[in-house]
């Protein structure tokens, strides 16, 4: 009588969907570590309009400690809207915002937004006010061209014109101060915005 042996795939079946898995693996994972494209182009105009409105309202100011405080409440409306907006586009466009490249852009940020936070107040205690505009503008700038690497190409190019301006705030007389921060926060945001809006969606 002839035995009965349990039918097995082949071995190059096998190997073949070893292949196809690991494939189905490299995919996801450069997939994962593709450009951040959840930018929001629209929250960056956004972003922009209120520093405009920042500006207007800092130069109204009667004191040094009142145009600060204009500008610090503008950091954290800035915050917001971009938060908001990019959490939005990365929604609608099914991407995951808080791990992969979407986790890196916002830790490569962090830093230097927060040594703005830190040293900001340490400055105005002490009376230290001129270097603010450029400090802030090349801080920002510095986060931007860091986050740029894990998004597309144009927001690292914005980062670098943004530490430009940061540097030339930083030579410039202390009374320009305010003019540069719009032209910086305000100006660039709604350039470069509109621009990732129009070749990215949104």
């Amino acid at each position: 009588m002839a035995s009965i042996h349990p039918i097995r795939p082949p071995k190059e079946n096998v190997a073949l969907h070893d292949r196809a898995m690991e494939n189905l693996r490299f995919i996801r994972e450069t997939m994962e570590g593709a450009s951040f494209t959840a930018v929001s182009g629209w929250g960056q105009v956004g972003i922009g309009v209120t520093a405009l409105l920042a500006t207007m309202i800092a130069s109204l100011q009667p004191t040094i400690h009142a145009w600060t405080a204009v500008w610090s409440v503008e950091a954290v409306l800035a915050l917001a809207i971009g938060g908001i907006t990019v959490a939005r586009k990365a929604r609608s466009a099914g991407m995951p915002l808080l791990n992969g490249p979407g986790r890196k852009l916002a830790l490569s940020m962090a830093p230097p937004l927060l040594t703005g936070a830190m040293l900001t107040p340490v400055l105005v205690e002490q009376g230290i006010f001129a270097p603010l505009p450029g400090m802030w503008l090349l801080l920002y700038g510095s986060g931007v061209v860091a986050a740029g690497s894990f998004s597309v190409r144009i927001v690292p190019l914005m980062g670098m014109v943004f530490m430009a301006l940061g540097t030339f705030a930083l030579l410039s007389p202390m009374e320009w101060g305010n003019v540069l921060m719009g032209m910086g926060f305000g100006v660039l945001h709604i350039l470069f915005g509109a621009l990732i809006a129009w070749r990215h969606g949104g």
